[in-house]
Order: structure tokens, then C-alpha cells, then sequence
């Protein structure tokens, strides 16, 4: 297959105009069409349908797409590893969930770069099942997430354990609940694919307790925007105890137990399982084990 041609046509999509896309890609619109349409002859399928609107995908051309952006990202991928072997450029590609990206782990990463001012760090904060894509279409080469990986060809390491808690803002608010009063408080929850969530859920499902059950008045990306919403009275959440560390301490969120309720959740390093480790992601990956990684 012609990587070119899956190019335009993958940016055509995505902009869903020839124009724009032809624009886009340095291309005159016939130039463009010459490829889509050497593309949909090469794979013996109808991929677009063209129109004054736009174009529009045809059921092939919606598996195409699919596959598209994944064979699009390791090509860059390629070229950015064989650039860096090249130039012997040390570039570590990190991604973390966002419970420990957002709060713990920008602290280790300024410890570690004050140590090794030669390495750049590139680094992103998803959610964890978002983390484990990455890391295996190797757009990053170590993940840190929250819960246990089983997943083929993924390795991981245990970092440590940190307690999930049910905080609110209400200094009035009753500091122990019942399961069943648990069930009638507003909260606002971490969105799917959060390791915070599964974690959550876990602990919930021994007690028969399902998402369904719980009063989830909405649900957010970002830690720290449940967070301010917690803050600012807005209902209540499970938070993991060191992105509040703070808060707690000033007093500007307070815990509340669940009687019979005990939540924990744990944090790995993972890594493709075949993947060979430059030394300094090795290194980058004993520091976070290490008592020294400062996390924040």
C-alpha cells in the first residue's frame, strides 16, 4: 500500500474537503483526487463519497480510516526513533495517567532532569487505558498507571499504593456514611477508561454496589477540574489522597469514611515487554522506583 495515498487520504477525511486537504498536503485538488482514486483502485474498494458537503466515508473506507491512523503514527514513529539513532539524541517519551500526570510525577521528572540535563523528557498525561494504547503503537516507551496491565506483550511494575478517598467541601458534613447513604450523595466521577474509576469500581462490586447504583451527577477528564468542582461545593468525589494532599491539609476538602469501605489503588511502571531500553530509560525507570523520586 501506498503510504502517501493513505496519507491524503486520511488528512482528507479529517478535514473532510479535497480543497483544504489538497491545501494541506502541498497538492493541486486533481493531484489529490489522482491519489485517492489510485488508492481506491489499489485496494479494489469504494472509500469516499464526494459531494458539495464534504466527502463521506463509505463502509470500507471506514476500516480503512481505522487503520489508518495507527499505520500513520508508527510511521512517524519509525522516522522519529531512526532520527534519534542517528543524531544519538536522548529523548525519553513518557506518558502517565492523569491521577499521578497532573500532581506526583512532575516533581520526579525536574529531580531527574536536574540530574541528566542532556536527556529531553517528552511528556503527556492521558487516562491509563489511553497510556497502555500509546505505549503499545509506541508513541511512548514508559507508561506509569494506575491498576495492574494485563495486556500481551506489556510489562509492569509495581511503584506503589495510594488510598482513594470520598472528600466533600462541607466542614458540617456527616464524617462517616453508611453503603446505603453512600448511595444518596451527589458525586462526580472520573470518566471510563480512568484507572481511578476501575479501581472504584472494583471495591464497589464486592459489596454489590454497581456505577448505576451511585448518584453520579457528571462526569469529568481531569482530576483536578472534580477537584475544584468538590471544592466549590459542588457534590462530593473519590480522589486518590496525594492529589489532595494539600487541600486536606488546609482544609479545604475533608474525608468521609464508608463504613465497610476500603479503597486502594495501586501504581506500575509499564513497558513493551521486547522493547530495548536505552541506559537512560533504564535509569528514568530505577529512579521511579527509588525513594528519591520525589513525587510531589
Amino acid at each position: 500500500m501506498n503510504l502517501q495515498y493513505l496519507k491524503s487520504f486520511y488528512i482528507t477525511v479529517k478535514l473532510n474537503s479535497i480543497s483544504k486537504a489538497a491545501k494541506e498536503l502541498h497538492l493541486t485538488q486533481p493531484g489529490l483526487s489522482m491519489q485517492l482514486q489510485a488508492l481506491e483502485k489499489e485496494l479494489d474498494s469504494n472509500l469516499l463519497i464526494r459531494s458539495n458537503r464534504g466527502v463521506e466515508l463509505t463502509e470500507a473506507g471506514k476500516i480503512l480510516f481505522d487503520y489508518a491512523d495507527t499505520i500513520l503514527s508508527l510511521q512517524d514513529n519509525i522516522q522519529r526513533d531512526l532520527s534519534n539513532f542517528k543524531t544519538s539524541k536522548k529523548e525519553l517519551f513518557l506518558g502517565a495517567c492523569k491521577s499521578i500526570g497532573e500532581h506526583a510525577l512532575p516533581c520526579s521528572i525536574y529531580i531527574f532532569k536536574n540530574k541528566h540535563p542532556d536527556i529531553n523528557i517528552n511528556f503527556n498525561i492521558y487516562n491509563s487505558r489511553e497510556v497502555i494504547s500509546r505505549l503499545k503503537d509506541k508513541s511512548i516507551n514508559l507508561g506509569i498507571v494506575q491498576g495492574d496491565v494485563s495486556e500481551d506483550g506489556v510489562v509492569s511494575e509495581l511503584l506503589g499504593e495510594d488510598p482513594i478517598l470520598l472528600v466533600t467541601s462541607s466542614p458540617t458534613h456527616k464524617k462517616t456514611l453508611t453503603l446505603d447513604e453512600l448511595l444518596e450523595v451527589p458525586l462526580i466521577s472520573r470518566e471510563k477508561g480512568s484507572g481511578t474509576l476501575r479501581a472504584i469500581e472494583q471495591e464497589l462490586s464486592k459489596h454489590s454496589i454497581t456505577g448505576k447504583d451511585l448518584k453520579i451527577m457528571y462526569q469529568l477528564n481531569s482530576m483536578e477540574a472534580i477537584k475544584s468542582s468538590v471544592v466549590s461545593g459542588k457534590g462530593m468525589a473519590f480522589i486518590p489522597k496525594l492529589t489532595i494532599e494539600r487541600e486536606l491539609y488546609e482544609g479545604t476538602l475533608q474525608t468521609i469514611d464508608v463504613e465497610g469501605l476500603s479503597i486502594n489503588s495501586s501504581y506500575y511502571v509499564i513497558y513493551r515487554k521486547k522493547h530495548p531500553f536505552s541506559i537512560y530509560e533504564e535509569a528514568f525507570k530505577k529512579f521511579l522506583k527509588s525513594s528519591g523520586r520525589g513525587f510531589c
